[in-house]
């Protein structure tokens, strides 16, 4: 095995490669291998400076350490959604290819096999099976997601360099067999849109319906949880001082002659005289509140 040298990681993976037949699947290989060529060659990056593994649905690119990182980025945020709307464009239904991507950065070796190993190429790799990167992709209208691993956010994309803007990427969390990967979505966080509406974002470490010691469920803040509101049908007492409801009335009630149908909620305050029949039975009633 070779020493560990460290290298810029790119990953690119088809989406729903394994639903298309023998034809489709290798129209869609040619492609990604075009797209991925074009993307780095726009970024200054040329054979010489990188190493390819193929794994059937998905390239892996060991970039040197030396090529521009941001040249990448930015290569990958705009080629590559360019390179996509064209070749889709031509396309058949069956052959659209979308894609999911993943910058990493770190020490990989290659064993006698022609192998690559190393635990920064496993973090990788993770980060591109990530179901938060998966659901990206699903719910976009365009054919590209694609999240950068921490240390290469912290070392490059928030500084925010032109064409690669920091605000433009949302903190994730990926679950992993070795504990929690922390990731950098490009986008919008998939259900962000939801969880803003009820004061929570998916993916960014927020709170998701827990509650803290001391704090009543559904609070915000030092406001109080709203009351749940009562069932009409079991008229509790009320509290707080709130006068409770009324009485409930199900089906046709004969009030002083005259015959009321339906559900009759909260009668509360009114004068009733003459006869009341409830449910068949007869009740008479002189002057008393309801």
């Amino acid at each position: 095995m070779t020493d560990p040298v460290n290298r810029t990681i790119l990953l690119l993976d088809i989406e729903r490669f394994s639903h298309r037949d023998d034809v489709e699947q290798a129209y869609l290989r040619r492609m990604l291998y075009d797209i991925t060529d074009r993307a780095l060659h726009s970024a200054g990056i040329d054979e010489t400076l990188r190493l390819r593994a193929d794994r059937g649905d998905s390239v892996m690119e060991l970039i040197d350490a030396n090529a521009s990182v941001t040249a990448l980025l930015r290569a990958l945020l705009t080629k590559v959604p360019a390179e996509l709307r064209a070749v889709n464009r031509m396309a058949s239904r069956s052959a659209q290819i979308r894609l999911r991507g993943v910058v990493a950065g770190g020490f990989v070796a290659i064993d006698e096999h022609a192998g690559w190993v190393g635990s920064d190429l496993n973090h990788a790799c993770r980060l591109l099976d990530a179901e938060v990167l998966r659901d990206a992709l699903r719910e976009r209208a365009d054919d590209f997601a694609l999240c950068v691993s921490d240390a290469l956010y912290a070392g490059v994309v928030r500084h925010d360099h032109p064409g690669v803007p920091a605000d433009g990427f949302h903190r994730v969390s990926v679950a992993s067999k070795n504990g929690p990967l922390t990731a950098w979505l490009y986008g919008p966080v998939p259900g962000t849109a939801a969880d803003e509406a009820s004061g929570t974002a998916l993916g960014t470490g927020a709170d998701h319906g827990e509650t803290g010691e001391g704090k009543a469920p559904g609070g915000s803040g030092d406001r109080p949880a709203p009351l749940p509101a009562p069932d009409p049908a079991t008229a509790p007492e009320g509290r707080r001082g709130t006068p409770a409801p009324g009485p409930c009335f199900r089906g046709p009630v004969t009030i002083g002659g005259g015959t009321v149908h339906g559900d009759q909620n909260n009668l509360t305050g009114n004068q009733i005289t003459g006869d009341i029949h409830l449910g068949g039975g007869r009740r008479r009633e002189r002057g008393e509140d309801a």
